[in-house]
């Protein structure tokens, strides 16, 4: 099974168990690589998340896969909050996201490049990325050509997140 479609299929069996939970499903990623795999479970809540959110997730996901089986061989599996870094996963990720600086992987190059940078404009038609490079270009991009995204976090004098301050 391709990558992506094994990602929706994994979403699809998860989100019920997270959102019956309370929490909110960023995303989940599965990674296979050498005798196991990876698989990691994207939580958020408006408060943050803790420690104890994770292991309360992990606990009801991992059952759920025990009895549904869908991962061929070993796996471990990661429940994480999405960090400063955030994933972007879904059309409306990118939307609310609008205006914050991202990285971007595509699937294949553009113009000889794989990896890009700017700073997030939105989504059109629901289905288009729109993204100003860092040399000024715009582009405009089909969700479908993006292999992942992340925020790239931003931080203030002090290297506190988000922080203001003045230095004298």
């Amino acid at each position: 099974m391709p990558k992506a479609s094994m990602d929706r299929a994994l979403e699809a069996l998860i989100e019920p168990v997270v959102t019956g939970l309370g929490y909110d499903l960023v995303g989940v990623e599965y990674r296979v690589g050498g005798r196991s795999a990876l698989l990691r479970v994207y939580i958020d809540l408006p408060g943050g998340v803790t420690v104890e959110d994770c292991e309360r997730v992990s606990h009801q996901v991992s059952g759920v896969l025990d009895v549904e089986d869908p991962i061929p061989g070993s796996y471990h599996l990661e429940v994480s909050s999405p960090g400063l870094d955030r994933p972007l996963f879904k059309a409306r990720d990118y939307a609310r996201f609008a205006g914050r600086r991202v990285r971007l992987r595509l699937l294949q190059p553009l113009g000889g490049r794989r990896r890009l940078a700017g700073i997030l404009q939105g989504l059109e038609e629901g289905r288009r990325v729109r993204l100003i490079l860092e040399d000024g270009r715009e582009l405009s991009l089909e969700l479908e050509e993006i292999e992942s995204a992340r925020l790239v976090p931003e931080v203030g004098f002090g290297g506190s997140q988000g922080g203001r301050g003045r230095r004298r």
